[in-house]
């Protein structure tokens, strides 16, 4: 748990011109004042927050860094709670797409928890807004992260949940905390299906058997299940491949676009050595136009 250097931080409370309208919509209890650092969330646009398991998988990190760059890529800002593990992935994906994020800390937006989240607590900083309730200085302790998942869920018009556990202690963890502050405030609440061996998918399976949740497997469902992001989010349309391409440039970025995958996946799809492939693949990220996940999936760069 370290310090941040020199915060220069602003106290928001409702009725001021920069207050986040969503936040005064059934959020129970009331939040009362926000402190920021960074950029006002009510000027970041529509919101959608991506939590989960801080023991996750490498399929949610998967899943939640590929939808967060999507969405962020269409104009969304992407909240989430700077946990490792899914909320991690969640504002990587954002930054990945050049969009914005918001963190939302169980201590002082001063206070950077975990301490080992302290270039990603100055890159989503530089890219969107650290906000929390506690005044600065607040060191985070455990009673306070279910208060600042309300927080989550009230800054957002849908929450996605990818991964969670059913603990047996009769607790709910974070991620299933947030899902039902999302529910009782009126917002979509949606969860990604997983494996059904991992206890991981339990939580996220239990929102979708119970009727709390949609099912997520992308953004179209998303959208599908907010339509009120249809009119805020600015979805481009995809680019056409540029000129110039190697001719194994082009076969690879045309098999991303069939689906996105490993190298040893898009070199057999696209008829490529895999030795000549992994080269080619690592140019086109450093041009740009390509996009590695955390757990190695390429897809193509918009």
């Amino acid at each position: 748990m370290t310090s941040a250097h020199a915060p220069t931080a602003r106290v928001l409370e409702p009725g001021d011109p920069d207050w986040p309208p969503l936040l005064s919509e059934n959020v129970t209890p009331p939040v009362e004042r926000l402190w920021l650092l960074g950029a006002p969330p009510a000027t970041l646009g529509a919101c959608v927050a991506i939590v989960g398991a801080r023991n996750c998988s490498s399929y949610g990190l998967e899943i939640a860094h590929g939808l967060a760059r999507d969405l962020a890529t269409e104009g969304i800002c992407i909240v989430s709670g700077l946990a490792r593990g899914i909320d991690a992935a969640a504002h990587e994906g954002a930054l990945a797409a050049g969009g914005t994020t918001i963190a939302v800390l169980g201590g002082g937006v001063d206070v950077i928890y975990p301490s080992a989240s302290k270039d990603l607590y100055q890159r989503v900083l530089a890219a969107g807004a650290l906000v929390s309730e506690k005044p600065l200085g607040t060191k985070p302790e455990k009673r306070f992260f279910p208060e600042r998942n309300r927080i989550i869920a009230g800054l957002s018009h849908a929450a996605v949940i990818v991964q969670g556990e059913l603990r047996t202690d009769g607790k709910k963890s974070g991620a299933m905390i947030t899902a039902n502050h999302a529910n009782d405030c009126g917002r979509d609440v949606l969860a990604v299906p997983g494996d059904i061996r991992s206890i991981l998918s339990a939580g996220p399976h239990q929102l979708i058997r119970e009727g709390g949740s949609g099912i997520c497997t992308g953004i179209s469902d998303v959208y599908a299940h907010c339509p009120a992001l249809k009119r805020d989010a600015r979805r481009p349309e995809a680019k056409p491949l540029p000129e110039g391409l190697t001719p194994e440039q082009r076969a690879l970025l045309e098999a991303m676009m069939v689906e996105p995958g490993r190298a040893e996946a898009l070199a057999n799809r696209a008829g490529v050595d895999q030795l000549a492939a992994i080269r080619v693949l690592t140019r086109l990220e450093l041009q740009g136009l390509a996009a590695r996940s955390p757990s190695g999936v390429y897809r193509r760069a918009r």
